[in-house]
């Protein structure tokens, strides 16, 4: 018995993909992959822009690199691999695949949970502890936020996927997904795991919590502060400091209240691909995008780096030989 196990445990799975029976896969393709380039490029130039301008050398944007590390990361563990399926025959992924797609899935949605929820503490010292801001948000604090996301996400990934993949799969090996997420490739086991999916949607729970009380908290103490203020310029920094922030909480935690907090009853495999769609593809395009469309540092620091990049390539051009 627990050879037949193995040997179905080992056998590869089947993604049929984000639409089962795609009528024009070319546009799909060009729609994705389009939205893959934005998302990547925008995400490492972000990275790039922070780690190599001084002026972006602050916590706020020391946090929203890792930020864009995550995203980089994220989208590419799912969308390669649904580009290739769309032309593909085969559409197969292996069981060990399977199961690494799993874990750094689970460990960056679960690290960027705890990082949002850090990035709206970082806001809350800023706006109503300016002064103590140097000392609550140091190098080293900033540093201890960022291994303890990593950590916290990690967490989720280890317990979640040694469990998910030691259940028997048997009979069908298709997934009704465009890649290995949890509840899709339960559906494929051939025991009741109605038990484990409780204790799995009990363990979302506790994870999205704890980052949205600190994020409900911070901002609230940040709403009484702002209310305080008697400068109007003062509100509107404080306003803007925060609303990009705000906007990438609420799409981010919106699509993840959907899945992880809504009983079943709601779900369907279509609405469930969708909503994955948004976060895991759409998502991480939309985050830089929100964070440098709104924030004058970024988008100054970028004009800084392309008219570097221009001067540098005029003096090439005039340090080439002229022919007489």
């Amino acid at each position: 018995v627990n050879m037949a196990v193995f040997h179905q445990n080992s056998t590869d799975f089947i993604l049929l993909g984000l639409i089962t029976h795609p009528t024009f896969p070319g546009l799909i393709f060009a729609v994705v992959f389009s939205i893959f380039l934005v998302a990547v490029t925008a995400n490492v130039v972000m990275i790039l822009l922070i780690h190599t301008d001084s002026r972006l050398h602050t916590p706020m944007y020391f946090l929203l690199s890792q930020l864009s590390i995550m995203d980089t990361v994220y989208i590419c563990i799912t969308v390669p691999k649904m580009l290739q399926d769309l032309f593909s025959k085969e559409k197969t992924i292996s069981f060990l695949g399977c199961a690494v797609q799993i874990f750094l899935y689970l460990t960056l949605i679960g690290g960027e949970f705890f990082l949002l929820g850090l990035m709206a503490y970082d806001r809350y010292v800023a706006v109503c502890n300016p002064l103590r801001y140097p000392l609550l948000m140091n190098r080293r604090i900033c540093l201890l936020m960022v291994v303890g996301s990593w950590i916290g996400g990690s967490l989720d990934g280890f317990m979640l996927t040694p469990f998910t993949m030691s259940f028997p799969y048997c009979g069908s090996r298709k997934i009704n997904h465009f890649f290995c997420e949890i509840p899709a490739v339960l559906k494929l086991s051939c025991v009741d795991t109605s038990l484990y999916e409780t204790l799995m949607y009990a363990c979302c729970v506790l994870m999205l919590l704890i980052p949205i009380s600190v994020i409900s908290v911070s901002y609230t103490r940040i709403l009484l502060t702002v209310h305080q203020m008697n400068s109007a310029e003062g509100r509107r920094k404080a306003f803007a400091t925060c609303s990009s922030h705000i906007m990438v909480v609420i799409i981010f935690y919106g699509a993840a209240f959907y899945t992880n907090v809504l009983p079943h009853s709601y779900h369907t495999p279509e609405k469930e691909k969708i909503v994955s769609a948004f976060y895991t593809i759409l998502t991480p395009m939309l985050n830089p995008l929100i964070y440098s469309l709104r924030n004058k540092d970024v988008t100054t620091a970028l004009r800084r780096l392309m008219g570097r990049y221009a001067s540098s390539q005029k003096v090439r051009v005039e340090d080439v030989p002229r022919k007489y």
